[in-house]
C-alpha cells in the first residue's frame, strides 16, 4: 500500500502550519530600503554639497541611487522581501554584509572590468539575497523534503532583476552576475554549515 504522507517534526517555536520566525524587526533591511528610496535626495542635498567623492568614492553610495521608478521597484522590492527573510533567518550582519559586498563591491567590479557608463542601483544585491534565500529550499526540494519558501515567486523576482541591465543602461550586468553567482556560493556555504551543526 502507498505510504501515508508524514509531516516533519516541529522545530522549536513553530506552530503547526506556521513556520518558526525569530521575533524582532529587520532594522538593517528597513534602513537599506529607506536609503534606497531616498538615495537621490540624500546625495543631492547632503553628500554632493559637503563632499566631492570622485569616481571611487561614489561607489559607496551608488547602490542607493535610482532615477527610474521601474528599475527601483524591480530591485528594491526583492531587497526588502529577501533582506527581511534573511535577517529573520541569519541576523542583520549577513544582510549588511551582502549589501556591502554586492552593492559597492559589485559597482567596483563593474568599474574595474571597464563596464561603460555609470553604475547605479544594486541589482547584484537583489540577486544575491534571492539566491542565498533560495538555495536551502532548492536543496530540500531536490531531496524530496518539505521547504518553507515560494521558489516560483523568487524565480520571477530574480528574472525581473536580471533583465534590468537590458532595459536600463546604468544597471550593471557584471554586478548582477557577480551577485547571483556569489549568492549561490554563500547560500551553499550556509546550507552546509547548517547541516554540519
Amino acid at each position: 500500500p502507498p505510504k501515508k504522507p508524514r509531516l516533519p517534526p516541529l522545530r522549536p517555536g513553530e506552530i503547526p502550519g506556521i513556520g518558526a520566525r525569530p521575533l524582532g524587526k529587520p532594522y538593517a533591511t528597513i534602513l537599506i530600503v529607506a536609503l534606497s528610496l531616498l538615495g537621490l535626495l540624500i546625495v543631492d542635498l547632503v553628500i554632493e554639497p559637503l563632499w566631492n567623492p570622485g569616481q571611487y568614492g561614489a561607489l559607496v553610495y551608488s547602490p542607493f541611487l535610482y532615477d527610474n521608478a521601474w528599475y527601483q521597484l524591480a530591485v528594491v522590492l526583492p531587497i526588502g522581501v529577501f533582506g527581511w527573510l534573511l535577517e529573520a533567518r541569519h541576523g542583520p550582519v549577513l544582510v549588511v554584509g551582502l549589501f556591502l559586498l554586492f552593492g559597492a563591491g559589485g559597482s567596483a567590479l563593474a568599474l574595474a572590468v571597464g563596464e561603460s557608463g555609470g553604475v547605479f542601483g544594486a541589482p547584484g544585491v537583489a540577486l544575491a539575497m534571492i539566491a542565498v534565500w533560495a538555495v536551502p529550499d532548492v536543496l530540500r526540494a531536490r531531496r524530496g523534503q518539505p521547504y518553507d519558501g515560494d521558489l516560483l515567486g523568487a524565480a520571477v523576482m530574480a528574472v525581473a532583476v536580471a533583465l534590468m541591465p537590458l532595459v536600463v543602461s546604468y544597471a550593471s550586468i557584471v554586478a548582477s552576475w557577480a551577485g547571483l553567482l556569489g549568492g549561490l556560493g554563500i547560500g551553499l556555504l550556509l546550507s552546509r554549515s547548517a547541516v554540519a551543526r
